[in-house]
């Protein structure tokens, strides 16, 4: 038999492939791309509706009505352009009461930092039993606000609160804690009170930093105050600067002062100490107490852009301040050898 005919009897033996085999692979691609869509879409359908619904919605209907006279009960609304927004900025009330919550955000923000750095390096130091340390002092954090705010308001109650029960064993005449001077002090120290959330993200931040740093600054001679300074404080940075933006954000928001007044109810808003008389519990009266859900919005907003302004501002101020840990590049050029000229 010739080598010609294996090789034809070769060729008849392999059958030629049909079209329709060819075509399953790209079948098979376009199935599973639309799996894939329909799990991704299913996956994310949930919180698309819920942005949608709960989050988009309300703020564009706030938004239009900023720009309304409604008091959030009639149907009958007129359009009044830029009004609210000029009142914001004319009410002396208003600027006074974002004012207060600046000089709050400035009081509490640097002092949580601090306090929460400070806790996190004492707990990070290898004493024993520094696991119970660290979950007593992170416990207060995980407490609701609300229920921290009116236990606040039991603990310094002028009649039968605990603060005064203390000083009435010390012969002491109560204080009334709850009204100025004493109930802005009194809201510093309830914030104050939850720096263990502070504390844990710092502790995290302390635990990343290579040992070895530490190690080489110590045989090199550097005292403590230097190895913090110098290595532990530029690493930290990063988690520093988070916690600054996070807090101004929270802070400017806080709502807690209301659950320390005397009569914490939309008709009682009045009754809040002056000196708690924040941006938010004014937001608060207007809608519920004074029923001006337009002014309200546009106050909202300028909450908003007020808000906006500061995390820009704090982000160019810290440019040069802020370390962060960035691994080397590899080399772009091949290395040379002996054997190169």
């Amino acid at each position: 038999m010739s080598t010609g005919q294996l090789t034809g009897d070769t060729a008849r033996a392999v059958p030629s492939p049909s079209p329709g085999s060819a075509a399953r692979p790209a079948r098979r691609r376009r199935s599973l791309s639309k799996r894939r869509a329909w799990a991704f879409y299913a996956f994310t359908g949930p919180w698309v509706l819920g942005f949608l619904g709960l989050t988009a919605y309300p703020l564009l209907y706030a938004l239009w009505l900023s720009f309304t006279n409604s008091d959030g009960l009639s149907q009958r609304t007129s359009f009044v352009g830029l009004a609210n927004y000029q009142e914001v900025f004319s009410d002396p009330d208003t600027m006074a009461s974002l004012g207060r919550t600046a000089l709050f955000t400035g009081i509490t923000v640097p002092l949580s930092i601090v306090a929460g750095l400070m806790l996190a390096v004492l707990v990070n130091q290898p004493i024993r039993s520094r696991g119970l340390f660290r979950t007593l002092l992170y416990l207060p954090a995980v407490v609701p606000p609300v229920g921290a705010a009116l236990t606040f308001k039991l603990i310094f109650d002028r009649d039968s609160g605990a603060a005064n029960g203390v000083l009435d064993v010390l012969n002491i005449n109560g204080v009334p804690w709850l009204i100025d001077p004493y109930a802005r002090w009194v809201l510093i120290t309830l914030t104050m009170w939850g720096v263990g959330n502070v504390m844990i993200i710092s502790l995290a931040g302390l635990q990343d930093i290579p040992k070895e740093l530490l190690e080489a600054a110590r045989v090199d001679g550097a005292s403590s105050w230097q190895s913090f300074t110098r290595i532990t404080l530029p690493l930290l940075s990063p988690v520093i600067f988070f916690q600054v933006v996070t807090g101004i954000i929270g802070a400017l928001q806080s709502f807690a002062p209301l659950l320390i007044a005397l009569n914490p109810t939309p008709a009682g808003v009045t009754s809040v100490p002056e000196s708690n008389y924040f941006y938010m519990i004014n937001v608060f009266a207007q809608y519920f107490a004074n029923g001006r859900y337009g002014y309200a919005s546009a106050m909202l907003w300028v909450l908003f852009a007020f808000i906006v302004v500061i995390t820009f501002l704090v982000f160019k101020v810290s440019k040069g301040a802020v370390f962060y840990t960035v691994e080397a590049e590899p080399a772009k050029d091949k290395p040379r050898t002996m054997g190169d000229a």
